[in-house]
């Protein structure tokens, strides 16, 4: 009868669950050892079998065993970098971050964008949308390279001031054969609180909560 009972223990070593694993080469291993005496009993005196194939069991159940130690710690050590990466993000609290989004949050008549353009535009037309995606004003913003700002009053098309809340940018920018140019845009807030709770780490700024890789900038807080 041929050894040969790793592959039970390497598949749950491959599952990726690593207690799993242990407990399957546990089991494997008593598995090996049952199965080696009774061939050792059972064994032609004239015939005996080679001790090699064992020791190679040996070997490769050490080396599974080995596997699944060192996933163990790089998963210990994955989740203490993690947990340090999360306390570190509560530093951002009170400072300044610019992160890459389209929405802003509208307070006291007041919301802002930046956006920038890589090249000259022919146009650049921008239509703030409401939570319901309802399109509540449309301007025309600056053509010019580089970076701008936008400051929406809160009020739509008929002049009415809209609720406070988040409200999305969409930017359409046309160059002069009507080619659309990419248009990134992003918010700057301030940071008030740090959102540990999910399996994303969100800053809360102005209203929102972004997701922390998305912040590209973070600095002082003017007095």
């Amino acid at each position: 009868m041929e050894i040969n009972p790793l592959g039970q223990a390497l598949s749950g070593l491959n599952g990726g669950d690593n207690e799993l694993a242990s407990g399957q080469l546990a089991d494997t291993f008593d598995t090996f050892l049952t199965l080696l005496t009774q061939q050792l009993q059972n064994q032609d005196p004239l015939n005996p079998m080679d001790s090699q194939q064992f020791v190679s069991q040996l070997v490769e159940f050490s080396s599974v065993e080995q596997q699944i130690n060192q996933n163990k710690s790089l998963e210990s050590l994955l989740a203490l970098q993690a947990a340090t990466a999360n306390m570190g993000a509560t530093d951002y609290i009170g400072k300044l971050a610019t992160v890459s989004s389209d929405s802003a949050y509208l307070a006291e008549g007041f919301a802002q964008w930046q956006y920038g353009l890589p090249q000259e535009a022919a146009s650049v037309r921008m239509n703030v949308v409401n939570a319901q995606g309802k399109t509540v004003a449309r301007l025309d913003g600056e053509t010019g390279a580089g970076p701008h700002m936008f400051t929406w009053d809160g009020k739509d098309e008929a002049g009415t001031v809209q609720p406070n809340g988040v409200y999305r940018l969409e930017i359409t920018a046309l160059d002069a054969k009507d080619n659309p140019i990419e248009t990134p845009i992003r918010v700057t807030d301030r940071v008030t609180g740090v959102d540990l709770s999910g399996d994303e780490v969100r800053i809360e700024m102005g209203g929102l909560a972004i997701p922390i890789a998305q912040v590209i900038g973070v600095r002082q807080a003017p007095d």
